[in-house]
């Protein structure tokens, strides 16, 4: 029998963890399904707490905090199962969830990664993600399909081709990162699953979306709070994922685009705001791209 991983990553989220580990315990597969806990650096471990809510957790800690790409690449690593399902610890699954994402791989060979429709928690009936649109490579910039709707059933029956999947839940198989690799954890936080896709498509392999099955993601509806490091991280990795995805012309195209226009729009709305704190992280961001290669494993910023 195929057999799955489910992979997630904590950072000082214990109660996330515990609604978390009771939705994988309350909502079980017809698969082998092993689950990877990597705390990431926390300031506090309950590893035999979670451990009473799930006893099979496989409980793998990390000192430091690895970031996003880096503490799932520690997960996939401990992980034994046919197929890899990264979850985020804030999202709940259901009865289906599992099943219909590994039949969906199973059916069609050509699928890399899988996403499943993903609704907000806290308004069930309001989407989140139903697939990604193409990126424009010159603005570095999609959309969300269906992002924001009331949900209707209107992408119950719907399994096709997506731009990208959503960080928050993703399938692959495990013999595909023999040659896709693991996610590069040079972004840390925010633009590495998207670069994880372009990887799959270069591979050969497809981005699926699937609306058979969902979760509930506990992420805000609203933009959320502006951080020193979310823009940092959201200005540096916009412009990493073109440099490490595109050619060199297209790359100065969007360079020339995303300096004097884009960022200089956002730091105009910094400085009406007041928030000359992350008028300087912006500049950071940009800054970094210019004295690093796109390879480069200095983040650039204390964590």
């Amino acid at each position: 029998m195929k057999s799955v991983s489910i992979i997630t990553v904590n950072f000082n989220q214990h109660q996330v963890n515990l609604d978390f580990l009771n939705s994988l315990k309350q909502n079980p597969s017809t698969y082998d399904v092993e689950v990877v806990f990597v705390d990431n650096g926390s300031r506090e471990e309950f590893e035999q707490e979670y451990k009473s809510v799930y006893p099979e957790l496989i409980y793998v800690r990390s000192n430091i905090n690895l970031g996003f790409a880096g503490g799932n690449n520690l997960g996939i690593k401990k992980a034994t199962g046919n197929y890899l399902l990264l979850l985020n610890n804030d999202t709940e699954i259901t009865s289906t969830t599992i099943d219909v994402l590994v039949n969906e791989m199973e059916s069609n060979a050509e699928i890399g990664l899988l996403s499943p429709l993903i609704l907000y928690y806290d308004q069930p009936d309001i989407i989140q993600y139903a697939g990604f649109t193409e990126m424009n490579y010159l603005t570095g910039r999609n959309s969300g399909v269906g992002s924001m709707q009331q949900n209707k059933g209107q992408f119950d029956n719907d399994s096709r081709i997506t731009g990208y999947c959503h960080g928050a839940a993703m399938m692959c198989r495990r013999t595909d990162l023999d040659h896709v690799g693991l996610m590069a954890d040079e972004f840390f936080l925010y633009y590495e699953e998207l670069d994880w896709c372009e990887r799959f498509r270069r591979a050969g392999k497809k981005i699926w979306f699937t609306g058979e099955t969902k979760i509930y993601h506990k992420e805000s509806m609203s933009v959320g709070k502006e951080s020193a490091i979310k823009t940092y991280f959201m200005t540096r990795n916009r412009m990493l994922f073109i440099r490490k995805n595109t050619g060199l012309l297209n790359t100065i195209l969007f360079s020339l685009y995303y300096i004097f226009v884009a960022c200089s729009k956002q730091i105009i709305t910094y400085l009406l705001k007041n928030r000359l704190d992350l008028v300087k992280w912006t500049f950071k961001g940009v800054f970094w791209n210019l004295t690093h290669s796109k390879n480069s494993k200095n983040l650039g910023f204390k964590i």
